[in-house]
């Protein structure tokens, strides 16, 4: 009998790796966390806490990371794995793979060029970046240096004038989606952040609104981002707040923050794309369900009439499997990504999304499932 030959997973489209000469920072790092320890060690208390903080107890934060071992995994055996293909589409973009990276604050506190770096790495990976409105470089910047799809997440401000300036410049720009978060009707209280007096340097700013002025900019050194937040946030949005975005946006619209069915429902019925199932990494409400576990009775109310997401403690390719075999479309990450960036600027962000895609590919191979059609909700079950 002939010696069998050994065969290897293979994620189709892995793009090359971007050359460098300088000291690999993350010789050594296996996972996600490897690189999230070098993260700590590197960035100031405030930062990291700032980052990887919670809500009040961070009850929701921890949750988010059980809620994954409430799902076992069912592998089919005796599957044809020898290529494992990841490649997809999120809202009609082709996608090298079903992780994306979620949109999150402040990226020039982890690495000097900041969103620049993370568009760069994210394009590097054939994947989509979600551009927060709270980005330190303006959203002309991150797309001249994108290689990848863009969609852009929106705070509604107080004034909501300035609000649709930043969103016609995105969609100037050639953002694919827009972004409503819908769950930070007021800031929650991240008590990291008190304790440390957590502020931005003086050379950085809320880019993309700063144009509005100093208070807009930034908030008083004396101040916080709690209050900043709460006195410029809009609290009065309604669902009417998204009939008024569609009359003022042709891009298509997803909701950020959703975590009931019935919720999901009444965004179907106010013509969004997509759903975001996302408790804001468990930095708003302290309390909520893991999003993992809120994920199902969402894909169940809205079928396939919109494209599904999820964020929230995804750290390993089992979890992208499992919220795959749960129905949703992708996975965004925000923390992961973060660390990646402190670590080792854009080559540690892209390095992170590599992990995390080459974790996705075995899994799926060792789940008997060779492309993401061939994952469905059979492949799961509740422990």
């Amino acid at each position: 009998m002939p010696k069998a030959s050994a065969r290897k997973v293979v994620a189709k489209g892995r793009p090359k790796p971007k050359a460098s000469t300088a000291p690999d920072r993350l010789a050594g790092c296996v996972n996600v966390a490897d690189v999230e320890a070098i993260a700590r060690r590197r960035l100031p208390r405030s930062v990291y806490d700032y980052y990887a903080g919670g809500a009040e107890d961070e009850a929701t934060l921890a949750r988010n990371r059980e809620g994954f071992g409430k799902w076992v995994l069912l592998p089919r055996v005796l599957v044809d794995v020898d290529r494992v293909d990841l490649s997809t589409t999120a809202l009609g973009s082709p996608v090298s793979m079903p992780i994306h990276a979620a949109p999150t604050a402040y990226h020039r506190l982890a690495t000097p060029e900041g969103e620049t770096d993370t568009a760069r790495a994210i394009g590097s990976c054939g994947a989509l970046m979600v551009v927060s409105s709270l980005a330190t470089r303006t959203v002309e910047d991150v797309a001249a240096a994108a290689s990848g799809p863009l969609w852009f997440q929106l705070y509604v401000y107080r004034d909501r004038a300035l609000s649709l300036e930043v969103l016609e410049r995105a969609e100037a720009a050639g953002y694919r989606a827009l972004v409503l978060t819908v769950d930070t009707p007021r800031l929650g209280r991240r008590e990291r952040d008190f304790r440390n007096g957590f502020s931005l340097p003086s050379n950085i700013s809320i880019a993309n609104f700063a144009p509005g002025g100093p208070a807009y900019a930034r908030w008083n050194p004396k101040d916080s981002m709690f209050s900043y937040a709460n006195s410029q946030l809009d609290p009065s949005l309604t669902w009417d707040a998204v009939s008024w975005l569609r009359e003022k946006t042709k891009l298509p619209i997803l909701l950020k923050g959703v975590v009931r069915a019935d919720d999901a429902v009444r965004a179907l019925e106010r013509g969004i794309s997509g759903l975001i199932v996302s408790n804001h990494g468990g930095r708003q409400l302290d309390g909520e369900e893991a999003t993992i576990l809120a994920l199902p009775d969402i894909v169940s109310a809205v079928g396939d009439r919109a494209e599904i997401y999820v964020d929230g403690g995804f750290r390993r390719g089992t979890d992208v499997l499992k919220a795959l075999a749960l129905g949703a479309r992708g996975v965004l990450v925000g923390r992961p990504i973060l660390w990646g960036l402190a670590a080792d600027g854009e080559r540690g962000a892209a390095r992170v999304l590599e992990m995390l895609r080459d974790e996705l590919a075995l899994s799926m191979a060792l789940a008997g499932c060779p492309s993401l059609f061939a994952i469905d909700r059979s492949l799961v079950r509740r422990a």
